[in-house]
């Protein structure tokens, strides 16, 4: 490794931190006690993901970050504050590293894999790169493993939004392509036509029929709110997916070569209302329908 590569792994940073995501992590809606593990592990899992997008870095020496961050969260070392303080953060709350530990998995196939066969393929990718977020968050709160489909669901889609609308950028800055080959060859488009201005009839036709099969993934997770049993957590998922079908609702209609399918601050904000009032509403009626099916002087 070279001699900057010795230097703690936030030097890779992007800049980008948990306000410039496209979904809520730890908000205000999370309870105070949870907030700064689940902090801790998003700033593990940005400072990798940064590493391994990173346009300039060697693949090789990507790998080898990466690798010395996952030997940081298993104690190994001390090289990386970010490994540390996770490392710290587990103890303290019992939890396992197995969440972080499969996105590091899923940082080093982004180094390594370019192209992604058809959706069941991509799919696996999103059981390390994405579901592994929502169950880590789960676990922090104490929820039973019972909601891991619908977490699942909800996250593998959060990452294949981004996949979409990042498209363009994915193949001109990283010649990383996360459509599927064949859905690619099925509308008649090809890799080439994801760096031009504008998306083609055969390409807009490819990406909008996968917009379509994002919005049925993401359909599985819309009960997902209402079956997690802290409430604020509740909130917050209920926030996520209401934005998440605000996304695909743009990413079926809109060209993401040429147009903006990212959400405006107040749309962002009224969707978030939106979802907080629907998210209290249906515990709400959740409350009431169970108090009136119980027997009469129970």
């Amino acid at each position: 490794m070279n001699e900057a590569g010795k230097n703690d792994a936030k030097s890779w940073r992007s800049g980008k931190g948990h306000r410039d995501e496209n979904f809520p992590v730890a908000s205000f809606l999370i309870h105070p006690r949870h907030r700064g593990v689940i902090m801790a592990f998003y700033n593990f899992v940005r400072t990798a993901d940064d590493i391994a997008d990173h346009a300039t870095l060697p693949p090789a020496e990507k790998l080898a970050l990466l690798d010395r961050l996952e030997a940081g969260l298993a104690g190994a070392n001390a090289a990386d504050a970010a490994a540390v303080r996770l490392r710290a953060a587990l103890a303290e709350r019992n939890l396992s590293p197995k969440h972080a530990q499969d996105l590091i998995a899923a940082f080093k196939l982004d180094v390594t894999k370019l192209r992604y066969r058809d959706w069941d393929d991509l799919i696996s990718y999103c059981s390390l790169s994405a579901m592994p977020v929502g169950r880590f968050v789960c676990d922090v709160h104490g929820e039973s493993r019972t909601v891991w489909p619908a977490n699942d669901a909800l996250c593998a889609a959060l990452q294949i939004i981004n996949h979409l609308q990042d498209c363009k950028e994915d193949y001109l800055n990283l010649n990383r392509i996360y459509i599927p080959q064949d859905a690619l060859a099925a509308s008649g488009s090809n890799v080439e036509a994801l760096g031009e201005p504008a998306a083609s009839p055969a390409l807009l036709v490819c990406l909008h029929k996968l917009a379509e099969r994002t919005e049925r993934l993401l359909s599985e997770s819309d009960g997902f709110a209402i079956s997690i049993n802290d409430r604020r957590l509740g909130l917050e998922v209920s926030v996520i997916n209401t934005l998440a079908h605000r996304l695909t609702g743009l990413l079926k209609v809109r060209d993401p070569l040429s147009e903006r399918v990212h959400l405006r601050l107040p749309a962002a904000a009224g969707l978030t209302l939106v979802g907080i009032l629907s998210g209290i509403s249906r515990r709400l009626g959740r409350r009431f329908s169970a108090a009136s099916q119980k027997p009469r002087g129970a």
